[in-house]
């Protein structure tokens, strides 16, 4: 079966909010497929996330079974989108970020920053300019702050800056413990102080160079440490570093802006100080658990799909983790064909063993995709064991694919194992955090009959436009708003 939903008419938000969405979100003139960023000079100001994503607990209800085919672009990567927002704090001159993904993490940090006393102003649709000339505090708002986890990024760029940041806790999903104490070791050991009193507050007189062993190869721990480093005096040598796509992004971004940043991609980070740095313009490069993300889509549906544009530099160990589940891809230049529609079988150890799928730092398979991979294997001929080694919470939405009818057996709260393939059936399933929400999407459209995924707005939190760009592959997804008022 094939087919696409109709635009849903969103008689439940008002006129001025469905404006904001059309002229934001849609593309109304045919088949969604990101742009080229090319640029233009037509400022928009930002409109905040509250009339983008109206406060409801939407739900999507999907028709499963249906056969997916064409072409699908990853947006820009969210995880690296936040940090280069933050970057800008550090800019004594506007700077320009391209293939900005429009979710709801990204508008939430641009609320932020503009509460701080950025202009931050859209000149495309996925390209904005950020100019914190007017920013005049290291304060931030706790009620925003709250919202989105990536609000911690803000001390390290603010420390830099103004020599002392006050942050309340950060939000962010909840898939277990997510230690801070790295972050406070890399400013301690350049020199600030951290006193921890319902949030923290973060002081220095001058941040000094130093040479800096992480305790563990924290993503956003690295980030800080490298924001609070590029206009601290001497040379700092960063190691055990992390060094995902979105580190490097930062990096380029920042070596744009007048830094001296040496070793990106590898582990040991060589950073001189600076006096200051100036505006850059910069795209963001397109996201892997994206990319990721569709791959297992092509496997959950049996459908042959095309995504272009795709990080293929990136994508080494995510092709490997799903080629172990026996879903084959192919690379055309910057293309990746994913053969969704062939015999996935999954391929055992040496001996007969049962394979394992696990996570790991980068280059290692990305803990971000360990939920898709969970999904795709349901569908595969075979038992696999997932090892999610980073959050002990991520995990427990395998209950959810059970009630549709995988079997998994949840062996603790880092191990499952799944056993396939099984029909999955349509039901009605909440979306526990943004990969766990988009994992059970999957599951909806490789089911059989109608499910309804709520609590949609934490999968629309890192996926763009997500049902309107499944519907041009053919998908069936109707967008039901339900106001919590």
């Amino acid at each position: 079966m094939r087919g696409g939903c109709p635009e849903k008419a969103m008689s439940e938000i008002n006129r001025s909010d469905e404006k904001a969405i059309n002229r934001l979100l849609l593309d109304r003139d045919g088949r969604y497929l990101r742009t080229p960023t090319a640029g233009s000079q037509n400022r928009q100001p930002c409109v905040p996330p509250s009339l983008l994503f109206p406060e409801t607990m939407g739900t999507f209800a999907v028709e499963g079974g249906c056969h997916l085919e064409g072409r699908i672009r990853p947006a820009g990567n969210k995880n690296a989108a936040l940090p280069c927002l933050a970057a800008t704090l550090l800019s004594q001159g506007p700077v320009t970020l391209r293939n900005v993904p429009r979710i709801l993490d990204v508008l939430t940090f641009i609320d932020i920053l503009t509460a701080l006393g950025s202009d931050v102003s859209w000149i495309g649709r996925n390209e904005l300019i950020v100019d914190t000339s007017g920013v005049k505090t290291g304060a931030v708002d706790r009620e925003l702050a709250s919202k989105i986890r990536a609000s911690l990024l803000l001390a390290g760029p603010l420390l830099a800056r103004f020599r002392k940041v006050e942050l309340p806790p950060p939000g962010g999903d909840v898939i277990g413990r997510r230690r801070m104490d790295t972050h406070f070791m890399a400013f301690e050991a350049l020199g600030a102080t951290v006193a921890l009193n319902g949030g923290f507050t973060i002081t220095s007189d001058e941040l000094i160079a130093t040479d800096l062993f992480l305790d563990e190869p924290s993503v956003t721990g690295t980030e800080n440490a490298i924001m609070a480093s590029v206009c601290a005096r001497g040379r700092t040598r960063l190691r055990n570093a992390a060094a995902e796509p979105h580190v490097q992004d930062l990096c380029r971004l920042l070596n744009k802006m007048g830094a001296q940043i040496e070793g990106i991609g590898t582990h040991i980070l060589e950073i001189e100080g600076v006096d200051e740095l100036g505006g850059a313009d910069f795209s963001i490069g397109s996201d892997h658990v994206e990319t990721g993300s569709f791959i297992g889509l092509a496997a959950v549906t049996r459908s042959d799909i095309t995504i272009e544009h795709a990080p293929i530099e990136h994508l080494d160990s995510t092709i490997m983790g799903f080629r172990r589940l026996g879903i084959e891809c192919s690379v055309e230049g910057s293309d990746l064909h994913v053969y969704g529609s062939k015999e996935l079988v999954i391929r055992k150890d040496a001996f007969g063993h049962v394979p394992k799928l696990d996570d790991g730092p980068w280059p290692a398979f990305p803990a971000d995709l360990t939920s898709i991979a969970i999904v795709a294997a349901t569908q595969c001929v075979g038992s696999v064991l997932v090892h999610e080694k980073m959050f002990e919470s991520r995990m427990y939405f395998t209950d959810k694919l059970v009630s549709m009818g995988a079997s998994i057996i949840l062996c603790d709260p880092h191990r499952a194992v799944v056993v396939g393939p099984t029909a999955l059936q349509g039901g009605v399933v909440d979306s526990p955090d943004i990969r766990a929400g988009m994992a059970l999407l999957l599951a909806a459209l490789g089911a059989h009959g109608t499910s309804h995924i709520r609590n949609i707005g934490q999968i629309e939190r890192g996926y763009e436009a997500i049902d309107e760009r499944l519907t041009t592959l053919g998908a069936v997804i109707e967008r039901i708003e339900e106001s919590s008022n």
